[in-house]
Formats: structure tokens, C-alpha cells, sequence
């Protein structure tokens, strides 16, 4: 014990100092290769950790679009059907209304109730559907509002309706295929 003192008290008298950092980099490169490879584990793991994070939020929310835009499709097609069937409805009085011509005064009114009607639902179908759909429609109305007041000239009211009937059915159904293809 009294050695190691004397070499101690040895290395004091001879200015000896204790290692700075430098030199215990240098001596001991050992040391240092786990604590770099640790912090590139760190760097490595948290950028990968990042990347699945932000892949993941973006396919979710690829996702919520794809469904959102699904059912506001799907709502729309919903829409279309309900403004079709209202609209096939109120042709089908005023068909019948034309029929039942008597010119009373409740014959009129209910023949002004059934036109105005349909052409809520003509104006509509301008609104939801493609403008093809809409001049057909139109063409339907008008040549409804034509057999409630006049008596057609040639043929029956049947003969004058079938061509624009028949039109906007083929149109419509056309129209919802299209709106229901993905």
C-alpha cells in the first residue's frame, strides 16, 4: 500500500492530471460504437415509427373520403329515385285528369293543383339530373299541360303522350345506371 501511495504522490509531483474527454475518446473507441450504434437504433426506430404513422393517417383518410363520397353518392341516388317516383305520380293524375276533362270548376282547380305539381318536379329534375333528363321531362310536361286543356287534334291522348312518356322513362332509367356504376 505504501507503493501504490508513493506512485500516486509520484505522479502528482510529476504533474501527471487526470484523462480528458479527448483522450478518453481516443483511448477507448470500444466504448464509443455501442453508444453510436444505440443513437442510430433511436434515429432509425423513431423515422420509421413516423413513417408508418403518416402512411396509416393517410390511407384512414383516404378511406373516410371514399366512404363519405360514397354516401353522399348513395344519397343522391336515394334523392333521384324519390323525385322520379314523385314526379311519375304526378303525371299519372294529370293523365287521369286529362281523361276526366269537365271543365267544372273542380276539374280546373285539381288540373291546375296536378300542372303546378309537375312542374315543382320538372324544375327538380333540372336540379338533380343531367339536362338531357331535364328536356325530356320537359317535353312530358308540356305535352301533358297540352291534353288537360285541348283536346289533342289527331289520335287519342294516349298516342300523343307515348313518344315523350316513353323518352323520359328510357332517359331516367338510363340516368340511374349511370349514377349507380361505381
Amino acid at each position: 500500500m505504501a507503493e501504490s501511495a508513493n506512485r500516486f504522490s509520484l505522479q502528482v509531483s510529476l504533474g501527471a492530471s487526470a484523462p480528458s474527454p479527448a483522450e478518453s475518446i481516443r483511448r477507448s473507441p470500444a466504448q464509443l460504437w455501442p453508444a453510436i450504434l444505440s443513437l442510430v437504433g433511436v434515429l432509425f426506430g423513431g423515422g420509421l415509427s413516423f413513417l408508418v404513422q403518416t402512411t396509416v393517417q393517410r390511407r384512414t383518410e383516404r378511406n373516410d373520403q371514399r366512404k363519405q363520397a360514397t354516401e353522399r353518392s348513395e344519397a343522391r341516388r336515394v334523392e333521384q329515385l324519390e323525385l322520379l317516383r314523385e314526379f311519375i305520380k304526378a303525371a299519372q293524375k294529370a293523365e287521369r285528369t286529362a281523361e276526366d276533362r269537365d271543365d267544372s270548376e273542380t276539374w280546373k282547380t285539381a288540373a291546375l293543383d296536378v300542372l303546378d305539381e309537375l312542374w315543382v318536379c320538372e324544375r327538380m329534375i333540372h336540379v338533380l339530373f343531367a339536362s338531357k333528363l331535364h328536356e325530356l321531362a320537359r317535353d312530358y310536361v308540356k305535352a301533358l299541360d297540352h291534353v288537360i286543356w285541348q283536346q289533342p287534334a289527331e289520335g287519342s291522348l294516349w298516342d300523343h303522350l307515348k313518344a315523350p312518356k316513353t323518352a323520359f322513362l328510357k332517359e331516367a332509367r338510363e340516368e340511374l345506371k349511370t349514377a349507380a356504376a361505381p
